[in-house]
């Protein structure tokens, strides 16, 4: 099983971490509600995102442009340091949990809004030809067209209503 992400937005940090270890996708069964979530699957923050902003901003796709602060389960206390902290840990400890939460800075949530709406198609065309997508089909590409569209709208109401992205994760 690999990893899954949801990014979404929210008004602070506070707000992005309720119910950590809960789905942003799934309101009610969880016991989390009023995300606005885009369900990416597989889109990672520092690869195929990374990318995709990279494609937006007209940058060399090796450029980091996506930059996160961990906010889950690191915050607001550090990771463990040692192999004995680590060995301590307590068995319900979120470090030992397969959820994170990461905080997307505010330029990468300005590049995804800033997006021409014009162009998206063609730089949809381009970043589905980056090795990670190499396996995909045509149907993969809706999908990808898709996602790009939603995370593009999904910043553009972040940035409009002064909050923050984020990214909840699990493996």
């Amino acid at each position: 099983m690999g990893l899954f992400f949801e990014y979404y937005r929210a008004a602070d940090r506070e707000a992005a971490l309720v119910r950590p270890e809960a789905s942003r996708a799934i309101e009610e069964p969880h016991g989390v509600s009023g995300f606005d979530v885009v369900e990416a699957k597989w889109i990672d923050t520092w690869g195929t995102l990374n990318k995709l902003v990279a494609i937006i901003a007209d940058a060399d796709l090796s450029t980091k442009l996506v930059t996160t602060v961990a906010l889950y389960p690191s915050y607001p206390s550090p990771a463990p340091q040692s192999d004995e902290e680590w060995d301590a840990l307590p068995d319900d400890s979120p470090y030992l949990s397969s959820v994170g939460i990461e905080e997307l800075s505010v330029n990468v949530r300005d590049l995804l809004a800033g997006a021409d709406d014009a162009r998206l198609p063609m730089l949809v065309e381009r970043w589905a030809k980056i090795e990670e997508f190499s396996a995909f089909s045509s149907v993969d590409m809706e999908y990808l067209r898709s996602v790009a569209e939603d995370l593009v709208g999904l910043s553009r109401r972040a940035r409009e209503h002064g909050q923050q992205l984020y990214c909840w994760s699990c493996a």
